[in-house]
This record gives structure tokens, sequence and C-alpha cells, in this order.
């Protein structure tokens, strides 16, 4: 049985994520939930993406030196994780000794290959700023779709890559000047070197690894179109050193170093341990017979990870373990747009914390609704309507109704009885449907399927009677009661992935947990001894209707315009005390 690698996509350190940015890292944290439960060897990396003019410029915004910004941004995401509980193994950061190290390794190691070029090119420079400008510091018209704000470096509107030059009608980001060109050098990756060697292992490893649809076209459209050289270097202070003579002066791109963080905050959790964190590294990054790696990102993202990060790994000569498997999401779109960090627009993880409402209802909606094969649109309608008609109604009611009738009516001792073959029967072929989804990573199928299960049960405790059997007919009674604490005590077991909080109660419940000392998959649809049933509580709480229109209200616009309605409300009351 293979070790498993998992990553999610790093999330930029200059901004709180949104719900649309939390899919990666919640995703990626059911399944290597799932592969602790399966008892595969399971290690789950992510961390901050600290370099940057992303960063700069945010800096530069808010008065701080881009270190200092780091700090401040690696905080707030460690602190939304974890209120998510997210079970990282290790969520570092990319601005470490040991990241600067195996990102120059790889460089230098390319270099050495005759895979690095130098180009000297015309470059934007703003003449009020004195300097070249990164493409984070140029906005402009898309040349594709005439976005008017699209970044130098991609439109946010359409999607596609772009060079600062390629822009309309440009202007520095900074100061609002209109930049003018001038040459300066930088150093490229030659894709089309690598181009035979990159897509033998596409044709292979996408089919093999099941991709995601989306990455298996996007990919295929950027094999189609042709590789060209990319630059590799930048023109910035805040990023990691060039190891060449004559460009001392220069910094890596971000989307080159970025992904490489994977690999070294693989070597900082080692480096945690007191553990030699280049063999530890070598253990898991460069053991493709006995590791495979599976990768959570958004679609935006994709290009990235199936084209650029894997030529850099396979240019460099080293024998890395390249990714297996690819899980790509489209966008989840909020009310009328689009969820959108650089406009403030949706609901952020700091916005989740103050709702009164678990992470466990969020992670649920999340993954029920999470947008798998096309788009997905989050309403606060549609959130309620979920919450109580799915979470609640179903699942909910499931594990409080037959909990409770333990209860109140066996004194909480779990009924002698026997397995109901027919029934088993349905219960163990959704159980294998949902391990067979979660093996591949079809995290809302596998959901759905949970969901379903729990319905069927429901059914059937309804169509049993049994407070009428209890009294007409007790041994049926306490039979069924008996096969449904089973599948109450199964459902704990594989909703643990999703639903953490709610899972290791429902475990409680019984006496029980879940994990390394506890339940684990093996002991799904098995009838272990349940002995007792202690105190059962109601875990949901119904989402009332002025609840929601309080929230609705609350995050309707950007942020900015959330903080003016504020200011405008604390004025006008101070306003009316004096």
């Amino acid at each position: 049985m293979k070790r498993r690698l998992i990553t999610s996509a790093l999330p930029y350190v200059n901004n709180v994520p949104h719900l649309g940015n939390l899919i990666q890292v919640l995703s990626a944290d059911v399944f290597a939930r799932f592969c602790r439960l399966r008892a595969y060897e399971t290690l789950y990396i992510c961390g901050t993406d600290e370099y940057g003019t992303a960063t700069e410029t945010k800096a530069l915004e808010e008065g701080l030196t881009p270190r200092q910004l780091c700090d401040r941004y690696h905080a707030l995401h460690t602190q939304i994780y974890r209120w998510f509980n997210i079970a990282f193994d290790k969520f570092g950061r990319t601005s470490t000794p040991i990241h600067t190290e195996v990102t120059q390794d790889i460089f230098k190691k390319l270099d050495a290959h005759g895979l690095i070029l130098e180009k000297t090119l015309e470059q934007l420079y703003c003449p009020h700023c004195e300097r070249f400008l990164a493409d984070r510091y140029v906005r402009g018209t898309c040349p594709h779709c005439g976005y008017t704000e699209a970044r130098g470096d991609q439109c946010e509107a359409c999607g596609k890559l772009l060079e600062p030059t390629e822009l309309k009608d440009p202007r520095c980001s900074t100061c609002g000047e209109t930049p003018h060109l001038k040459s300066t050098k930088h150093l490229y990756i030659d894709l089309p070197k690598i181009k035979d060697r990159l897509e033998a292992w596409i044709k292979e490893a996408s089919v093999k690894g099941a991709w995601a649809n989306n990455a298996v076209q996007m990919t295929a459209a950027w094999i189609r179109d042709g590789l060209k050289e990319r630059a590799i270097t930048r023109d910035l202070k805040w990023g990691i050193p060039v190891p060449k003579a004559g460009f001392e002066d220069k910094v890596f791109y971000v989307w080159f170093d970025a992904p490489i963080g994977y690999i070294s905050m693989t070597g900082n959790y080692a480096d945690d341990q007191g553990l030699d964190w280049r063999s530890f590294v070598d253990s898991w990054w460069k053991n493709p017979k006995e590791v495979e790696l599976f990768q959570f990102i958004g679609k935006d993202n994709i290009p990235f990870h199936t084209v650029i990060f894997p030529s850099s790994l396979i240019g460099s000569g080293d024998p890395w373990t390249l990714l297996h498997h690819m899980s790509s999401t489209e966008y989840l779109n909020y009310e009328s747009g689009k969820f959108s960090k650089s406009k403030g627009i949706g609901v952020f993880g700091t916005d989740v914390m103050e709702t009164g409402i678990g992470a466990d209802v969020w992670r649920f909606y999340i993954f029920y609704n999470r947008p798998e094969k096309s788009d997905a649109l989050f309403t606060w309608k549609d959130f309620q309507e979920k919450v109580n008609g799915e979470l609640i109604g179903n699942l909910g009611n499931l594990i409080n109704r037959t909990l409770s009738f333990v209860s109140r009516y066996y004194d909480g001792t779990v009924p002698s009885g026997t397995e109901d073959p027919l029934f088993w029967e349905t219960v163990r072929r959704y159980e294998g449907e949902i391990a067979e989804k979660l093996e591949g990573a079809e995290l809302r199928d596998a959901f759905h399927l949970i969901f379903e299960l729990s319905s069927f049960a429901n059914k059937t405790f309804q169509d049993g009677e049994p407070w009428k059997q209890r009294k007409e007919n007790p041994v049926a009674a306490e039979s069924l009661i008996y096969n449904l604490c089973h599948v109450v005590k199964d459902l704990a077991i594989m909703i643990h992935p999703y639903l953490p909080e709610s899972a290791g109660k429902v475990a409680e419940f019984f006496g029980l947990s879940i994990g390394p000392q506890g339940l684990s998959w093996k002991d799904v649809g098995k009838l272990t001894p349940l002995s007792r049933v202690h105190n059962p509580q109601v875990l949901f709480t119904k989402l009332e209707d002025d609840q929601i229109a309080t929230l609705r209200d609350r995050y309707s616009g950007s942020q900015k315009e959330r903080s003016d309605r504020q200011e405008a409300e604390a004025m006008a009351k101070s306003e009316t005390t004096n």
C-alpha cells in the first residue's frame, strides 16, 4: 500500500481567505483524514505563499515591511484554519531558509542541464517610482476580454495568463502613472526542451491518476497551444535571490518558487521533529515507487501544477515523486457575483468565525455544494435550506431519534439484536460506494451518498415504528434499534473526514473515539459490540429566517462597503446618544 503525500494550493499570505479559497485546504483535509482512517501512511502539507509582488504591494499599502506583513497574515491564516479544524501535518511558509535552499538547488540543476535561458527584453518601467514594474505592479485592459482592471500576470475576469506588456493602456498600480518600456535582463526556463518528457508523463499520469476533467482539458490546451520559454525572475526585493552571476539584483518569480514550497515545508516538518530534513524530504518527494502525490487546487492554478512545476522537477534530473491525482475544482460564486479577495466580495474566514455558526456546519455546506464539475453558487437561502433540510432534518434527525430512543426506552443500554440481512445488504452497498468515491477523491459525490444512506436509515426507522413495536413486538423493536445504532456508528466514522467535531461527539455518545486508538474505517459495516449510549445531545441548531437575513445584510457588498456601513451606523448611534 503506497504512502500518500497530500498538498493543497498554497494560499497567498497577503489577504484573508474567503470560502472559495477554503475549499482547497478543506478538500485536502477531508482526503487526508479519510486516508488516515484507511491506515495509509499520510502526510498533508500546506502553508502560506509569501514572496512576490502581491506581498510587496500589500505591505506598502499597510505601511509594513514584507516580513511584518507575512508574520501578521500567516498568524491570521493559521487561526482561521485551526477554527475550521484543518488537520495539517505541517502548515508552513515559503519565507524560510530551507525553502531558499531547495529552490536554489532545483534552479542550479536546471541551469546545469542547459534549461535556463538569458533574455534581454523590454519591460515596463515607471519613471515616477524609478523602478521596473513586476507583473502585479501593472494594471490595464485585458487584450482577450477587454476587462479594464486586469493584472499584469493574469486577468481575473477571463482567467488568461498575461505578460504586463500585453496589457492595453497600462498604468503603475502604485502611483497611477503610465510606464514606458526599458531594456532589462531576465532568466527563462526552456519549457520547449522539456516538452517531450513532460507530455509522456502527462499522458500516463493523467489516466493512471484519474485527473479531474478540467485539469485534463486545461493541460491539453496548454500543450496544444505550444509551450514557450517562461520567465522565472522578477525585479523585486522580496523574494529568493537568484544564485547566478549577473542576476544578483533579481529574485525568483513567485510561481517558480511557490510550488516548491510543498517540498520545503516537508523539510520544515521534519526539522520541527528533530529529523534530518533532507533525508526525510527524499523519502517522500524522491520516492515515486512508494509514494503517491495527491494535489487539491482551484482551476486557476491548474497549469502551474500540471505543466510548470512538473517541468521544473523533470528538468532537474532528480527522481521526483510527481503528481498522481489532481483534484481541481471549479469556482464557488457568491450570491449574484464572484468571490474576490482583491475586491473584498464574499464571506471570508474571519467573517465565518463571527457568525456564531459552528465550523462543522460550514464544512457541511462547502462539501455538499463543492464545485467539482461545474461552478457552484453560495446563497444564504440555499445555505439555510441545506443545513436545515439535510444536516439537521436528515443526518441530525437520524442520530438524535435513534440515540434518544435508546436513552429513553432502554435506559441507555443498546438493546441486543441480530443482523438484518436485507437492511445490511443495502447499507454495505452504500458504504462500499462511499469508500470507492473517497478513494478517487470524489468528495462531494461521496458526501451525498452518506446522506442518501442516512435517509435510507431514517426511512427504516419510520417504517419500523419502534415506538409502537416496543409494546406490540419488543424483540422486533430491539433488533431494529440495534441495527440502527450500528448504522449511526458507521455514519460517525464516515462523516469524520467531513465533520470531525460532530463525528467525535457521536462516537463519544457510545463511549468510543475515532482515530488511531479508536474506531477506523475497518470498523465500517461491522456489528462490533456497542454497550451504552451516554447522554446524547442535539448536534446542530436550526438556522432561523431572521438570523439568515441579518447575515445576508451584514455580508452584502464589498468589505469596504461593509466597513463604511458600520462606521455610518456607529456615527448615527453616537449622534442619537448625544
